[in-house]
């Protein structure tokens, strides 16, 4: 007798599973397309990605050479178009890059790339201070006191990571102003 309701039980679930998935199959099929695609979808974009950035990383290499080689125009261009069409990373790093090699030609113009990336939003904090002090160090000899302290003293501040360049910065603008009595010239 158990036997024969252990059949009818199991022939009841068969028969209910068979009735649900002639109900939801659709459902089902079209959700297991949906889920190959969408991660078919994300390896292709995923890949894309990849072959972007190494080709900007072969790019970035190029004008590093050029930049060695002594051919200063040259690199200045290719990590300017780098700027404009890489991928983030690489772009702000060719930022950096092209103003580097533009200071040995024109400071002001350098300093304009590195004050952009000072508030470029999508650029990481840390980079805007380099960016910051990298523009400060190009201004240095030319620009008075009172600039050089509006662009330094957030620097300069004890918790910054760059309290000790921004300070000397802050000496040399000091000095350069006949001022031998500013905090931290003279001391030891």
């Amino acid at each position: 007798m158990t036997d024969f309701i252990r059949e009818v039980e199991e022939e009841y679930r068969r028969d209910k599973a068979i009735e649900a998935w002639k109900r939801y199959q659709n459902w089902i099929i079209g959700l297991a397309i949906l889920i190959v695609v969408a991660a078919g979808g994300w390896r292709y974009w995923q890949s894309q990605q990849r072959a972007a950035s190494e080709a900007a990383g072969a790019r970035f290499e190029s004008a590093i050479q050029l930049a060695r080689e002594g051919k200063p125009q040259d690199a200045e261009q290719a990590f300017l178009d780098i700027a404009r069409a890489g991928p983030r990373g690489y772009a702000v790093l060719a930022r950096f890059r092209a103003a580097a090699e533009i200071s040995s030609r024109n400071r002001a113009e350098a300093v304009t790339i590195y004050d952009a990336l000072a508030v470029d939003p999508g650029v990481d904090p840390i980079m805007q201070n380099v960016a910051r002090l990298r523009s400060a160090l190009l201004l240095v000899d030319t620009a008075d006191d009172a600039e050089m302290k509006k662009r330094i003293e957030p620097l300069a501040a004890p918790a910054s990571a760059f309290r000790h360049s921004a300070r000397e910065l802050l000496g040399l603008a000091a000095l350069r102003a006949g001022d031998s009595r500013a905090p931290g010239v003279g001391s030891t």
